[in-house]
């Protein structure tokens, strides 16, 4: 059986540190925290307030109700169906009031402030827009210019060897206008 030394196992932990440290793993870990005892206060508002107040509405509390979808769907005294299909929606509106109060809450009190106050400072300290370097048609003409320059030979003058001719017809895409 192997065993690591105790650099290689520094190295795992300080590897593991860093991960557990950088800004997104610890923004993503206090987020679930927050997320979840948020969760717990939307399901109780829902569960305490909204389920009875439909239930003052309505017959009963959001929870209970359902629907048979085979006839006749029996009870028992407990509140158990012992005969038929029930399809029980009352709890799946209340989970999706639930998501849309959580959601409306986070996008409200969260994520528009945060957008907002992101305007803001690029408002405030606008980017300054950096100066156009040299494109891709300079860099493709000198680098033309390079390899005539090459082709021609240090002490070659600058028309010899025919070069404007082949500049030229380079320039006007391999055509020639002179006969």
């Amino acid at each position: 059986m192997e065993t690591t030394s105790g650099s290689e196992k520094k190295g795992l932990l300080t590897g593991f540190r860093e991960f557990l440290l950088r800004g997104n793993v610890v923004e993503l870990a206090v987020a679930v925290v927050v997320g979840t005892a948020f969760s717990k206060i939307v399901d109780s508002v829902v569960k305490g307030l909204i389920n009875p107040l439909v239930g003052a509405i309505g017959t009963k509390d959001l929870g209970e109700y359902q629907s048979c979808l085979k006839s006749p769907c029996d009870v028992n005294a407990t509140g158990e169906v012992v005969s038929g299909v029930p399809i029980n929606w009352g709890p799946v509106l209340s989970a999706s009031l639930t998501f849309l109060i959580t959601a409306a809450v986070v996008y409200f009190l969260m994520i528009l402030p945060i957008t907002r106050y992101k305007e803001r400072q690029a408002a405030k300290n606008p980017v300054a827009e950096a100066p156009a370097g040299v494109t891709e048609v300079d860099l493709l003409a000198e680098i033309r210019d390079l390899l005539v320059a090459q082709r021609n030979g240090p002490g070659a003058p600058e028309g010899a060897a025919g070069t404007e001719d082949s500049v030229g017809r380079q320039r006007d895409g391999g055509l020639s206008t002179e006969k």
